[in-house]
């Protein structure tokens, strides 16, 4: 019976939705009933798993075993003087019964232990084949269905020996050795199953740590596109506001003297060579799946002069108020958060204040953290709504909750707008 033992094999997993493949290779070295509890295909079709070469292998070794066991139980029972020859007969053809029903251990595991408890206690030969049922039992069902009937077996050997005495054996050495015996075989048989349930939940746990990593990987992904959509959405923004400033100006204004035509002219098709530049950095981020990490330098605190001469060039009126000590020692992460906090605060004004004078604060020192405010006043005259309004500042508001720092925006009490942020630097 020592080819019950469950053999092993490493379990393989293919595919996008990571489902494991099937055993190849040493898939007739598994038991079948092992084959198909790691294969959710079967267990849902309600499949009776197959033989596998070595299930036939094993299958017929214990009918070897059981005949061997059911041969000696023979000479031992015709040189029994208490046994008369017609119970001799009956019990060798009882024990060919139970030997040919060893062939079916496997569909009726139980069924066939509790039938080979009354056999084995009428018939000798019957023994082997009694063994291997318990040992099947255990393999294939619950303890509490081996200790029923494992016990019932053990607490039947001392009547067994009690009627049929063996000859050669005394009376107690007899119910000490069937009783451990029994123990050993459930033992074993246990172990067995033991080892395929820890087969079959290492196998639940590949799956499972699989499918945690496709799902983590998966998040990723559409952690590092909303990046992207925020960093596209705070570029594209501030250029194709400057390119409709400008082109306003030329529609309302046909009769511009030509010096600040061409000016207007100028700015917007630096405006547009900047974001179609910056457009094409974003798809081929996208394109290569990884961070923007190459290519021009990400914008940092020291880039905000650049930033307010080029809305000074487009028309708007910008006040810049810088008072940060060691600039050059703030963070790369906090001072491009402030960099775009602080573009984003100048197209909302640009959009929906235009004409008044924006007012861009950054102070900070190492320890106290970095504020930066934009703050305008109230528009004059009426101002049509933007499409989209709002969304930069959703934007803005979870890049600076991802900096560690926060971010406040609204009205003032004067009916002008502000926005403030506060970024942790030290």
């Amino acid at each position: 019976m020592s080819g019950d033992d469950a053999g092993h094999a490493s379990p393989v997993l293919t595919g996008e939705t990571q489902t494991p493949a099937l055993f190849t290779g040493r898939r007739w070295f598994i038991p079948s009933a092992l084959l198909h509890e790691l294969d959710p295909d079967a267990a849902r079709a309600g499949r009776r798993p197959r033989r596998t070469a070595r299930d036939w292998v094993v299958d017929f070794s214990c009918f070897l075993l059981a005949v061997l066991v059911g041969a000696v139980a023979i000479d031992a029972l015709n040189d029994n003087p208490h046994v008369p020859e017609g119970l001799a007969v009956v019990d060798q053809l009882t024990g060919a019964l139970a030997c040919a029903a060893v062939w079916l251990r496997r569909r009726w595991p139980l069924g066939l232990a509790v039938a080979m408890t009354p056999i084995t206690f009428v018939s000798d030969t019957a023994g082997g084949a009694g063994l291997i049922a318990l040992f099947t039992l255990a393999v294939h069902r619950p303890f509490r269905y081996v200790a029923w009937v494992g016990g019932i077996n053990a607490a039947l050997a001392p009547l067994y020996y009690w009627v049929r005495p063996d000859v050669d054996i005394p009376y107690l050495v007899s119910v000490i050795f069937v009783v451990l015996l029994t123990v050993a075989v459930v033992g074993w048989g246990m172990f067995v199953r033991a080892k395929r349930q820890l087969m079959v939940s290492l196998r639940d746990r590949t799956r499972r740590a699989e499918t945690e990593a496709r799902l983590r990987a998966e998040q990723a992904q559409r952690l590092a596109r909303e990046a992207i959509a925020r960093e596209m959405h705070d570029v594209l923004a501030h250029r194709l506001t400057l390119l409709s400033v400008h082109a306003g100006a030329l529609e309302f204004r046909p009769d511009a003297p030509p010096a600040e035509t061409a000016r207007a002219a100028g700015v917007i098709r630096e405006s547009a060579h900047e974001a179609l530049q910056d457009l094409r950095e974003i798809i081929g981020v996208l394109r290569a799946g990884e961070p923007d990490d190459t290519g021009r330098p990400q914008p940092t605190l020291a880039g905000l002069d650049t930033l307010v001469a080029e809305s000074r060039e487009a028309g708007m009126k910008v006040a810049l108020d810088q008072r940060v000590d060691e600039a050059a020692a703030v963070p790369s992460s906090v001072g491009r958060t402030a960099y775009r906090i602080a573009q984003e605060g100048l197209t909302n004004a640009r959009k929906h204040a235009p004409g008044t004078e924006v007012t861009v604060s950054v102070t900070g020192a190492p320890g106290d953290g970095l504020t930066i405010s934009v703050h305008n006043p109230p528009p004059e005259g009426e101002v049509p709504p933007v499409p989209g309004s709002g969304q930069g500042l959703i934007g803005l508001t979870e890049r600076a909750t991802l900096a560690g720092g926060r971010l406040e925006h609204g009205h003032t009490p004067e009916g002008g707008f502000e926005v403030r942020a506060w970024l942790p630097w030290g």
